[in-house]
């Protein structure tokens, strides 16, 4: 695996295996890896010639500085992780190689995606994901993208952004990567103490519950016993919401569409998201 720090010199890298004829899958991440980035890495290396990742923590898109400075970093564990899993070269890159002297920002038309779930707990958000993911594909021009389902709200927002900006990359979304008792598994669980672990799972269990009650009770019934259950025990819940795949809150369900549950809530000082697709 090649390691670069310049973007110029993987934009060049990039630009060498497209006149080659080379496809190549890009999985742009913020470290501390998982099985669920490691999958990605196998999806592109499945699809592609050359597979990429990014690691870059990115200041822009924390709205809270204390999560950022709280974020984990494994950089070792990560190149070993990738190496393992196939990847054929790594962009570590600084916050000035993203964003250099002389860098605008520019405000990116997300419609109600930057007001609502998320984007609503989290004030500017989405638009520092742009930003960089924005400047990731100037860099790294990739032929194919590589995101996971549990952050289902950001997936609806990149492929905004590509569809916006006219981005030349087919985007693939991959499926939630659990935890062998079904938490999703995240960055974030590295924070969590022992006990908060082993409430952390209750996210999970909310979201089958829901799935496994969809069609004998009302939406609105599921989301308050949903609501009861993560109170129960211990989070502080941000949102428990039954969206259509356009994230447009559903009060009743007509029989066809697919509607996907949504929760975010804290354990202490612990944020933890998570989704489910509950009317099939």
């Amino acid at each position: 695996m090649i390691i670069f720090h310049q973007t110029a010199a993987i934009s060049n890298y990039v630009e060498n295996q497209h006149r080659n004829g080379l496809h190549t899958g890009f999985v742009p991440t913020m470290g501390a890896l998982h099985e669920g980035h490691i999958s990605l890495i196998r999806q592109s290396g499945e699809a592609n010639n050359i597979t990429i990742c990014s690691i870059f923590v990115n200041p822009t898109q924390f709205n809270n500085p204390a999560d950022f400075a709280k974020y984990p970093s494994t950089l070792e564990k990560d190149i070993d992780l990738l190496e393992a899993s196939g990847c054929s070269a790594l962009f570590l890159p600084n916050t000035s190689s993203i964003y250099p002297d002389g860098y605008k920002t520019i405000h990116y038309p997300l419609g109600y995606l930057d007001s609502v779930l998320e984007g609503s707990f989290r004030p500017g958000h989405f638009q520092g994901v742009c930003q960089v993911v924005d400047r990731l594909l100037q860099i790294i021009p990739a032929t194919n993208l590589y995101l996971g389902q549990k952050d289902f709200q950001q997936c609806m927002v990149i492929r905004a952004l590509i569809d916006y900006k006219k981005i030349p990359v087919k985007l693939h979304i991959g499926a939630t990567i659990r935890e062998s008792d079904g938490l999703a598994m995240s960055s974030r669980n590295m924070r969590l103490n022992a006990e908060e672990r082993q409430r952390a799972v209750q996210i999970y269990r909310t979201l089958t519950f829901i799935r496994d009650h969809f069609h004998t009770h009302k939406l609105k019934d599921l989301q308050e016993q949903a609501i009861i259950q993560l109170k129960q025990a211990g989070f502080k819940i941000d949102y428990v919401s039954l969206c259509n795949d356009k994230l447009e809150a559903q009060e009743r369900w007509d029989g066809e569409s697919i509607v996907q549950a949504l929760i975010a809530a804290y354990l202490n000082e612990v944020r933890l998201i998570d989704n489910m697709c509950v009317s099939n």
